[in-house]
């Protein structure tokens, strides 16, 4: 048990609404907070007369602010330099400690314990989903706490020390799996250039004709595991598919068994974003009793094989096969395109034999492996960096830092 003195919030903090007199004509920026600590974040910006006769509020550097929405769960911030001339909702109350007793960053770091959680979630009734509204008065009411000033600043100091080696370390494990990325990237380029060459052949010397299936009306949920579902859009990405991307299928419905996915299929989806439609995979394993949907191509392989379904994954991903794709999409909609079969069948890939498609797939499957291991260690390493906090956090409020 920490030996500090225990202080009631209204004794160190005040509300300080600042209600803003709205203009038609001119622009505002609301703030919002973000839940689990993770600080304040801007709204786009809005024209008076789009806020109408909602009630906002002036903030400023130094204001302790919480989501009195999701409080409970650390939707709670200090202001800083870069929230100057920003507003807020109702939701958004603004409280300024008394200096000369309360460091706010103090006060902000407690709340990020559980012990100031459980405090936050007392006083936030509720059920309805995640929304559970903070009392006011309740929360001026709740005791923290609370050292003299210098401890309080030390403390600060300290948790934000860490906090920088932590994100610090985290930088670095995200700029070393960027670079793997980007190292595959430039294999790609290496072998396969940036523009298809004047004696690159169609795909259709590979593949002899393409297959999709259909989309029937569904239940609107992952099916279970004994149940027949149909690939939803996001099953295919580059090189990946998540046979957890499906909705279940009526019972009634009878699932013509050529329609079926299974293990060895090379699949396209032929709808999606620009960036992802054409996106393709090889099916490595699935689950039983999954359909083609219509936005998904099935490639039937002429025989004997002349093209190895690894390389085909990998150089339908390359830059030049992109362009080729994006540039050959169609479709109304800026986010969703399409792109035909004979389309697919018309485009262009270099005419690697066998033996040469084999090598590329060896570099690039181990590029592969350990762009993965460091994408595992990044993972890794960001949870236990998670967990550091949380823990400094517990022994600071138990006055043990």
């Amino acid at each position: 048990m920490n030996p500090w003195p225990k202080v009631r919030l209204e004794e160190v903090l005040h509300a300080k609404p600042r209600p803003v007199r709205v203009v038609e004509n001119q622009t505002y920026r609301e703030i919002g907070i973000r839940s689990h600590g993770k600080g304040v974040f801007h709204k786009r910006p809005v024209s008076g007369l789009e806020l109408g006769s909602k009630k906002v509020f002036w903030v400023e550097p130094g204001d302790f602010v919480l989501n009195i929405v999701f409080a409970w769960e650390g939707a709670v911030a200090v202001l800083g330099e870069a929230d100057r001339g920003m507003i807020g909702s109702h939701r958004f109350p603004t409280f300024c400690a008394d200096e000369s007793q309360l460091n706010a960053h103090f006060l902000l770091a407690y709340f990020k314990t559980p012990e100031g959680l459980q405090k936050l979630a007392t006083i936030s009734p509720g059920g309805a989903g995640r929304n559970r509204t903070l009392s006011k008065s309740g929360f001026l009411s709740l005791e923290i706490p609370l050292p003299p000033l210098a401890e309080q600043r030390r403390v600060v100091a300290q948790i934000e020390e860490l906090a920088a080696q932590i994100h610090e370390a985290r930088t670095l494990r995200n700029q070393a799996a960027e670079e793997g990325d980007a190292l595959l990237t430039s294999f790609r380029r290496s072998a396969f250039g940036e523009t298809p060459q004047p004696d690159w052949i169609p795909l259709s010397n590979y593949v002899g004709s393409i297959v999709n299936g259909k989309s029937p009306a569904t239940e609107g949920r992952r099916a279970g595991s004994d149940e027949w579902a149909v690939l939803r859009v996001g099953a295919v990405s580059f090189g990946v598919f998540d046979d957890q991307e499906n909705k279940a299928l009526p019972v009634s419905y009878a699932v013509p068994p050529s329609m079926e996915v299974r293990a060895g299929d090379f699949i396209m989806s032929r709808a999606n974003t620009v960036e992802l439609v054409g996106a393709c995979a090889l099916v490595r394993k699935t689950r039983t009793k999954l359909m083609l949907s219509d936005k998904t191509f099935r490639f039937v392989f002429r025989e004997p094989r002349k093209v190895v379904p690894e390389y085909l994954e990998q150089v339908l991903k390359s830059p030049p096969l992109r362009e080729q794709i994006e540039r050959v999409a169609s479709g109304t909609s800026p986010t969703m395109k399409n792109i035909s079969k004979e389309k697919v069948l018309a485009l262009r890939l270099p005419p690697f034999a066998l033996p040469e498609q084999l090598r590329i797939v060896a570099e690039l499957d181990a590029l592969q492996a350990e762009v993965d291991t460091l994408k595992r260690l990044q993972a890794e390493t960001a949870t236990e960096l998670d967990a550091m906090l949380p823990a400094v956090l517990d022994r600071a409020f138990k006055g043990e830092l």
